[in-house]
């Protein structure tokens, strides 16, 4: 009795506990703006995705908004959390359609991983640009407001074997400033012995490779 007592007195702190672990582990995985995956949650994604199906190829879709910080500088920085919550979502609905996951890696770039049931890369990558530069209703004080952005999009076919960061995101990072190159809102997809264009063709540093916090883009 007194043994079944303890444990009814003990469940509390028990549930407790495992709750604190469980938002513990989801703020370790995913942003805290958009919700989505952040890149450790991509990570083990991928992890999955190797595990469950090694023998399946990927699709990694790197996405970068254009001028971003237009909108920041424009609109105010609100307006462009907004914005990228709302596209966002719409990465998160494009993957999930193919039976993939996205993630906010930081700032305004976003990443997906699909399985590769097609090898129409061309008409996923549209699928992407065409449904970011929709416009996007964003509350404003004088009443409701559309903002409007493009995306450069690179792709990369790649096996699940193969190192996610240094492989797979490395590729389709490449084929994004590629796009980035010819001239924005366009995709690029990664073909062997392509390299990264010459650096006055690229914006500079990500925030994410800067280390700084998955807050609001500034950049």
């Amino acid at each position: 009795m007194a043994l079944a007592l303890g444990r009814l007195t003990a469940w509390p702190t028990i549930h407790r506990l495992r709750t604190h672990l469980a938002d513990a582990t989801r703020s370790m995985l995913h942003d805290p703006l958009t919700g989505m995956l952040n890149r450790a949650g991509l990570h083990a994604a991928h992890a999955t995705f190797a595990e469950t199906a090694p023998a399946q190829p990927l699709i990694v879709a790197l996405i970068d908004l254009d001028d971003f910080k237009r909108v920041n500088d424009t609109h105010g920085h609100r307006r462009g959390d907004d914005l990228l919550i709302d596209i966002g979502q719409r990465i998160t609905d494009i993957a999930a359609l193919h039976g993939g996951t996205a993630a906010r890696l930081a700032g305004d770039e976003y990443a997906a991983i699909l399985p590769a049931r097609t090898d129409d890369l061309n008409r996923i990558a549209d699928t992407i640009t065409t449904i970011i530069a929709q416009p996007v209703a964003s509350p404003a004080d004088g009443g409701p407001a559309t903002v409007t952005i493009t995306a450069s999009v690179g792709l990369a076919l790649v096996d699940t074997s193969d190192p996610f960061t240094d492989v797979a995101l490395h590729r389709a990072d490449i084929a994004m400033y590629h796009a980035k190159r010819n001239g924005r809102n366009r995709h690029a997809i990664y073909q062997p012995g392509m390299t990264m264009p010459p650096a006055q063709h690229r914006r500079g540093p990500r925030l994410r490779d800067r280390r700084q916090p998955t807050g609001g883009a500034t950049a």
